[in-house]
């Protein structure tokens, strides 16, 4: 799966998609490839101008629309047989879930981001160039590079072969909407902290797992997972 991501802020992507389970498959090409485009490289203005006032007045700037046409014209016509959906970051939109990461893992094989900036992006790039306008939330961000990141990590992580171990996608929070994970332990199995009480007064001296996840029963251990999930 291609993913191609306008921003004018391109190393606030680079740092994320270049680490962990992302920057893995991205660096070995074989199921996931990440490009990202400065928005800025395709203005014609000599000092890479990409927002200006708008029209009728009004607080800040916004993006313009011919920087934008021109980035994702030039990633059209270098990939023009993959089945796009192009998505404008936007506060307002509608907004993104588990159910739409994976209906856009499996409906598309390149998707397009537009990260929008300052006081808002000319309205003509959400009616003529995109397909869809989506928000992470209810709240205003000062850009839109990090729900960009937060709608291809959960994206990539329905690719196959991102993550190492598909249970993982099974067993995970929002794959079934009426129960989340249950808690999960690791060594030690009895934790002394110097300070037990650093952040809750009524934690124990020691922090101990549950004893059935020690036992080796795996049908208790089902049993008790079923349990306690949340």
């Amino acid at each position: 799966m291609r993913f191609d991501i306008l921003t004018i802020f391109p190393e606030i992507i680079e740092s994320y998609v270049n680490t962990g389970v992302i920057g893995r498959s991205n660096n070995l090409k074989k199921t996931l490839t990440i490009e990202i485009h400065n928005i800025r490289d395709y203005t014609k203005d000599m000092h890479h101008k990409v927002d200006d006032t708008p029209f009728g007045g009004g607080a800040g700037m916004i993006l313009q629309i011919e920087p934008i046409y021109n980035a994702l014209n030039n990633i059209i016509k270098r990939h023009p047989d993959t089945k796009k959906h192009i998505i404008l970051t936007k506060a307002g939109a509608n907004i993104f879930n588990q159910d739409k990461a994976i209906q856009l893992g499996e409906s598309f094989e390149h998707i397009i981001f537009i990260c929008g900036r300052y006081e808002g992006i000319d309205a003509r790039v959400e009616e003529y160039l995109c397909d869809e306008s989506i928000s992470i939330g209810q709240f205003v961000l000062t850009g839109g590079e990090l729900p960009a990141l937060v709608m291809l990590d959960a994206i990539a992580r329905h690719i196959p072969s991102v993550l190492g171990n598909k249970e993982s996608l099974t067993q995970e929070s929002w794959t079934n909407t009426e129960s989340q994970e249950y808690p999960q332990y690791s060594r030690p199995s009895v934790f002394k902290p110097r300070d037990p009480n650093i952040s809750n007064k009524d934690a124990p001296s020691e922090w101990i797992v549950p004893e059935i996840l020690l036992s080796g029963n795996h049908k208790a251990i089902e049993d008790w997972r079923e349990r306690h999930k949340k």
